[in-house]
């Protein structure tokens, strides 16, 4: 009697001895499931275990996948945390008017806000030099952190100037745009002075607020905001999570000819 074929019901099981190797082919389901939407961007793949049970593998052979499809940059590998989906990067223009909700939106992406922190601390003597500050005067600081469709893109450090913006801590209780409550403190505009980027470690706090891993750089951004009369109002240190922003230098001239 001959016996039909053999099918294996199980979808993960591997073509074994036919010429492919098995990472290869661990690799090419895992590109698969992305492609179908299986896995969205940010979202956390199986872990290494999982995988190792799901296709009956060590877990050597699963590792050597997931690093192929993070050298394509299919996928990141987070130390302590796992391996995630590449998300699409957000451009993120820096100009004489930037705004986190417009620059998000513009993008079709849903912004949001959340302020972390807001204290009176003695100014430090970089924030005083750019607030026009003696040093140790009281500046109030604003810890914010943006988000684009729910994933960590940014966390600022603001400065601003005290007295002038005492009421700038009640005003931040009603909205997390810092735009916002500057118009309800009597400043409905600014403009960007100056910006210098760097790139920096994040501390294991700042990893865990950007949800990347601690061996990821960020990019640092220092920035002077000032009012139209020119009277620095806002000194803030940024950090952005560098594998889901881009950032994009606009130029001035061109900015204020549209």
């Amino acid at each position: 009697m001959t016996l039909p074929p053999r099918t294996d019901p199980n979808p993960a099981a591997l073509a074994r001895g036919e010429g492919v190797s098995l990472w290869r082919q661990i690799a090419q389901a895992l590109e698969q499931a992305i492609a179908r939407g299986e896995h969205p961007p940010g979202s956390r793949l199986p872990t290494e275990s999982a995988l190792s049970a799901q296709h009956g593998v060590n877990r050597h052979t699963v590792r050597r996948a997931l690093e192929s499809l993070a050298l394509r940059g299919l996928i990141r590998i987070e130390q302590g945390r796992g391996s995630f989906v590449t998300e699409d990067v957000v451009d993120y223009p820096l100009g004489p008017r930037t705004r986190f909700s417009e620059l998000i939106r513009a993008q079709n992406r849903e912004p949001e806000g959340r302020i972390l922190s807001v204290r009176t601390i003695p100014a430090e003597p970089a924030v005083a030099e750019a607030l026009r500050l003696r040093p140790g005067r009281p500046v109030l600081a604003v810890e914010r952190l943006g988000l684009a469709d729910g994933r960590p893109v940014v966390a600022g450090l603001h400065h601003f100037v005290l007295p002038r913006f005492a009421a700038l801590e009640a005003a931040l209780r009603d909205t997390a745009s810092i735009t916002a409550a500057l118009a309800a403190c009597g400043v409905p505009d600014y403009r960007r002075v100056w910006t210098r980027l760097t790139a920096d470690m994040p501390s294991a706090e700042l990893a865990e607020t950007l949800q990347q891993a601690r061996t990821r750089p960020v990019m640092l951004s220092e920035a002077l905001n000032a009012d139209p009369e020119g009277r620095p109002i806002d000194y803030t240190l940024s950090r952005y999570a560098a594998g889901r922003v881009q950032i994009v230098i606009e130029d001035a001239a061109q900015e204020r000819s549209a």
